[in-house]
């Protein structure tokens, strides 16, 4: 069974709690306040139940607080999620992925790693 594509604010909660690898519902809601001062714990909460519902997070319930870890590691799921991106706008040419992305602007440092990267792979 593969697990479902998170949306836009299940993809801002997994931001948030990749660095911490798992975490409470507190725990990540106090991650995300740096961006989002506005949002309350309860919506946290509720969005990773959810979360855990859809088989994005897993749930350790040996604690009083239950403790969320992501399902899918991030690097996992940002290759599936950009394969689906490719084949769906792109039809499925990673050139044109790629190119596109060059052009929305990227910076002269973003630039130079990737000169880098593509120069350690001719080696």
């Amino acid at each position: 069974m593969s697990i479902p594509k998170p949306t836009a604010a299940e993809l801002d909660l997994l931001q948030a709690l990749w660095p911490l690898g798992s975490a409470t519902a507190k725990q990540v809601h106090e991650a995300m306040q740096e961006e989002k001062p506005d949002l309350a714990y309860g919506t946290v909460l509720r969005l990773m139940q959810i979360m855990h519902t859809k088989g994005i997070l897993i749930r350790d319930e040996s604690q009083r607080s239950h403790v969320y870890a992501p399902a899918q590691a991030k690097d996992a799921l940002q290759t599936n999620l950009l394969k689906d991106l490719m084949q769906k706008a792109f039809a499925g040419s990673a050139k044109a992925l790629v190119l596109a992305a060059l052009r929305s602007g990227i910076s002269k440092k973003e630039r130079e790693e990737i000169e880098k990267i593509l120069k350690d792979e001719k080696k």
